[in-house]
């Protein structure tokens, strides 16, 4: 082998996850970035259309805009990709429930400006097996949705054949706290789920070129030597799968292609300069060997512990892939891994955990069967590396070891340094939907819907068609889940907290010992509920709460995701809670946390309120000034100092006398 190749490598195509606010912004954004040198488009939506509602859907309420783009209709989407040429460029969407949905606007847009949908190029994510185990953007049962899943990879294998229809998404199985081990083997097991669906509704004939399709979006974390030979693991799994499970003997379609987004769960909202130098090590684990080399990537901003990215932050993170690129000689050599005995070695002893941790899914059903066990093995993991942080044995820099800091400059403009979305958004978003609905034909809308019902009802018939053809005449986000939830049901994920296994230390005796004390004064056991309200789907620091405070002795009610105020205020009530601990990660705190708190009050529930989540410095004081008695964001990793404040915060409100 030569130790350089004859020309450099073609860079990866690079992208920017962005979107936000409306889509006539988000289309500027987007246009501004490609003006930059980004190759790809990515695009974030809000919550309301990951979940399926328009932007007037109570459970909308201080999500629209936040997190992502809204689409509600097909206007929106043409107004999303205004000026950019479909047929020429290369789209990633972060969309998995309504993924079928927002890939017929997009085709029903292309459509309508003479292109057609064979040309169309990108990726849809559209993993929700991973939404039910981690992210929790899920809309329909597990059934359904595997359904829709299988009908949008048949339908784009014949019709949309430069589509990737689905992304394996194993980025969010590791922000839930995934191993190495657990990331490679669940979302194999995810794959299998995905590909065994799909042959029932396509010819096997077919399946090699569905398997040729299936591509995956994984995460990097900091320690960028273990996370490459994980890539490299994953490789020669889906290599094996190809060719034992599927019968694919084209070893082009075996090729495990891949996008990534590297680590969030190591972002820090402490000294968040130290995210630079993390995200450019952790874009070493996908581009430093050749064999395993990302085909896209998206790095995260430097800032987004602390909340939305602004175009600059998002700029320095676009020009850190284009300095590897093009300033380093990272694309001169060949796998500069090959024959490596290190590599090799933790190359085989990730893939033997795998194929183990594989197994078990398998004999518990597959993956959708082991959803539950899938989850509470992601809880523990991440209670695992909770308490190797709490315990210093493993290092963050700037939360638990060289906290010492100056005064950070890049934080301190009036917003803390983050993109703050207008308030305004949500009403204009509103009278928009509004709008649309008034204009559009009525009658063609409501066709179209029925025809979409019919085919939800029909296990034989591919729901693809009807919901392009709903899109095509107008409908929205909201009406076209509304018709399947209408026929599919609803579903509430598991939360993986009962199931966790107990934990214990020293520490965690000595809070056991205080709750027990005040659960005396109190005459019962202390309860508290632990709350996500609105759409935030992102439950790990809810669960991680929740599991803590049960470990130490608490009576915990906590029933996942997606709770109105008036849901969590009427648990509390009939629960008799001590304490409410509400979370949210989205940006909607500053809507829903007052909501939620006046709503108690209406029903008579004076417990303390507690509120955690990515809520900058600026706004904590409306919080408090809204009845929320204290607040916690991610620079507090200390869960048992939380608990242990918590408890002290209901003991003073009880009159209870402190410990001795």
């Amino acid at each position: 082998m030569t130790s350089r190749l004859p020309e450099p490598d073609r860079p990866w195509m690079m992208r920017t996850y962005a979107g936000h606010s409306t889509a006539a912004k988000s289309n500027e954004l987007y246009r501004k970035n490609l003006a930059k040198g980004q190759t790809g488009l990515s695009v974030a939506f809000d919550l309301p259309t990951q979940t399926g509602y328009d932007a007037d859907h109570e459970l909308a309420r201080g999500e629209v805009g936040k997190v992502g783009v809204p689409i509600a209709h097909k206007g929106d989407m043409h107004a999303l990709f205004d000026g950019i040429p479909l047929d020429e460029m290369n789209t990633s969407m972060t969309i998995n429930a309504t993924a079928a949905w927002l890939l017929a606007l997009y085709i029903v847009v292309a459509e309508e400006n003479g292109i057609d949908q064979s040309g169309l190029q990108g990726t849809t994510q559209n993993d929700i097996l991973k939404e039910y185990l981690s992210r929790g953007t899920y809309a329909f049962p597990p059934g359904p949705s595997m359904r829709l899943i299988a009908d949008m990879v048949a339908y784009t294998v014949e019709h949309v054949p430069k589509w990737n229809p689905i992304n394996v998404c194993s980025y969010h199985l590791q922000e839930a706290g995934a191993t190495p081990v657990q990331e490679i083997a669940y979302s194999m097991a995810n794959a299998i789920a995905v590909l065994d669906a799909v042959r029932e509704r396509v010819d096997e004939s077919l399946m090699p070129q569905v398997f040729g399709r299936i591509s995956f979006f994984v995460n990097a974390g900091v320690r960028f030597v273990e996370e490459h030979a994980k890539l490299r693991a994953m490789g020669i799994l889906w290599d094996e799968l190809g060719r034992e499970r599927y019968g694919v003997e084209d070893p082009k379609l075996r090729r495990f292609r891949y996008g990534v987004q590297v680590n969030s769960l190591g972002l820090t909202e402490a000294q968040p300069e130290n995210n630079v130098q993390r995200i450019a090590l952790e874009a070493l684990a996908v581009t430093l060997g050749r064999s395993a080399r990302a085909r896209a990537i998206q790095l995260p901003a430097w800032n987004e512990a602390l909340g939305l990215p602004r175009p600059w932050d998002q700029q320095w993170s676009l020009r850190i892939q284009q300095v590897l690129a093009y300033e380093t000689d990272l694309l001169e050599y060949p796998d500069i891994f090959e024959g490596s005995k290190v590599m090799d070695g933790l190359v085989g002893e990730l893939l033997d955990g795998a194929r183990a941790e594989l197994d078990i899914v398998q004999d518990k059903g597959g993956a959708v069967e082991a959803v539950p066990y899938m989850k509470a093995a992601l809880v523990d993991a991440h209670r695992a590396r909770v308490r190797r942080i709490e315990a210093g044995e493993q290092t963050v820099v700037g939360i638990n070891r060289y906290t010492e800091t100056e005064d950070a400059p890049l934080t301190a403009d009036a917003e803390g340094g983050i993109l703050v979305v207008d308030r305004a958004v949500e009403a204009g978003q509103i009278t928009d939907v509004e709008r649309w609905r008034s204009s559009r034909d009525e009658a063609a809308v409501h066709h179209a819907l029925e025809g979409l019902a019919r085919a939800a009802d029909d296990e034989h018939e591919n729901i693809m068609p009807a919901t392009i053809a709903s899109a095509r005449a107008g409908a929205t986000t909201g009406e076209w889940a509304q018709t399947l939830r209408d026929v599919f049901g609803s579903y509430r994920a598991p939360t993986g907290v009962g199931e966790a296994v107990a934990g214990g230390s020293e520490d965690l005796a000595a809070l056991r010992d205080e709750v027990e004390r005040v659960s005396e004064g109190l005459g019962r056991k202390l309860k508290i509920l632990v709350g996500k309200p609105g759409l935030d789907g992102h439950s790990n620091g809810a669960e991680q709460i929740a599991v803590r405070a049960r470990d130490a002795g608490m009576d915990v009610v906590y029933q996942g995701i997606r709770l109105t105020p008036s849901e969590i205020a009427t648990s509390a009530l009939q629960e008799g809670v001590h304490v409410v601990g509400l979370s949210i990660l989205s940006g909607s705190h500053r809507e829903l946390i007052p909501l939620v708190v006046e709503e108690l009050r209406e029903a008579g529930v004076e417990a303390p309120v507690v509120v955690g989540g990515i809520i900058p410095e600026a706004d904590v004081a409306q919080l408090r000034e809204a009845g929320v008695d204290a607040v916690y964001t991610p620079k507090d990793f200390d869960l048992s100092k939380i608990i242990r404040d918590i408890v002290e915060l209901v003991a003073e409100r009880h009159g209870l006398t402190a410990a001795a």
